[in-house]
């Protein structure tokens, strides 16, 4: 289960990290053999009644559509203004926090917590105050996951974290990476 998990919240922070994504075969669906060309992939991994693989296979085509739909994941992938870290300085908690920006200012939040601990009222620091919604997570019940999140969205608070005058009080699901978007009025 664990090994599921450390995958899924890997690969959400993978897509969202800038620079163009690359998985191997038998990586969408998380084979564990390493791959042989001399004989098919373990396709039958998805037929089996637990559903981790499916799971995986679940995450990477709702990664696909979220990096189409959401232009701060893509738009600037190269330039530095399409990324900015907020928190990567937490060894003790194993949380990781950046933000994607488009060139309209739009932004996605991404949030990692990479230990088997769920972080409950984990303050981080934005940039744009207002309603956010989580657009994916990682430990959702569609991946086989706890289903632990932020009941789909949140309101900032005028209090500052991370060298920002505005912050969110989020939930971080057990290794897990979470996306934000600010809601459009």
């Amino acid at each position: 289960m664990e090994k599921f998990a450390n995958l899924r919240a890997y690969y959400g922070f993978m897509w969202a990290f800038p620079g163009k994504k690359l998985l191997f075969m038998g990586g969408e669906f998380a084979q564990g053999r390493e791959w042989n060309h001399d004989t098919s992939l373990d396709w039958h991994l998805l037929d089996e009644p637990e559903g981790w693989h499916r799971g995986v296979q679940q995450l990477v085509k709702d990664l696909n559509h979220c990096y189409r739909a959401q232009p701060p994941l893509y738009q600037l992938d190269f330039q530095p203004e399409g990324f900015e870290w907020l928190v990567v300085d937490d060894r003790e908690n194993s949380v990781f926090a950046f933000v994607r920006r488009d060139r309209r200012g739009n932004e996605v939040l991404v949030v990692s917590n990479f230990t088997p601990v769920p972080r409950q009222g984990y303050r981080i620091g934005i940039n744009q105050p207002g309603r956010w919604c989580e657009i994916l997570n990682t430990d959702s019940w569609h991946y086989h996951g706890s289903n632990l999140g932020n009941g789909g969205g949140l309101e900032s608070e005028a209090i500052g974290s991370h060298g920002r005058a505005h912050s969110l009080i989020l939930t971080l699901p057990p290794l897990a990476t979470l996306y934000l978007a600010k809601e459009v009025p």
